[in-house]
């Protein structure tokens, strides 16, 4: 099974939600994949999870899926988004000095790709 962690860093929602919508696709396909939500793009969980957002949908497929591994603490808390992300019940990722290691997804055999 091939293994792909997307690291969601750009805070434009159209960009997140095409992070979003690739994991679907992916997990369609059969792939493990796993959606690790980083820098700006944190300040958009509070946004898209609120279900007015026309793109909420695609977030509570993603979440509903299992398919959100986490999200950066450190990131988070800059954003001013931490208590949200948590209140999403979205796994706090801070083991590289606050931040998600690149390095452990790719030890774990996952291809890493960047949005």
């Amino acid at each position: 099974m091939k293994k792909i962690a997307l690291f969601a860093f750009n805070g434009e929602l159209m960009c997140f939600v095409h992070v979003l919508l690739n994991a679907l696709d992916m997990k369609e396909r059969g792939y493990d994949v796993k959606v690790i939500i980083e820098g700006a793009a944190t300040k958009l969980v509070p946004e898209i999870a609120k279900s007015g957002n026309p793109m909420h949908n695609f977030y509570k497929k993603v979440k509903k899926g299992g398919l959100i591994d986490g999200a950066c603490k450190a990131c988070s808390n800059k954003m001013g988004v931490l208590e949200a992300v948590e209140a999403e019940g979205i796994e706090l990722l801070d083991e590289m000095s606050g931040h998600p290691s690149i390095c452990k997804y790719i030890s774990e055999g996952y291809e890493v790709v960047t949005f």
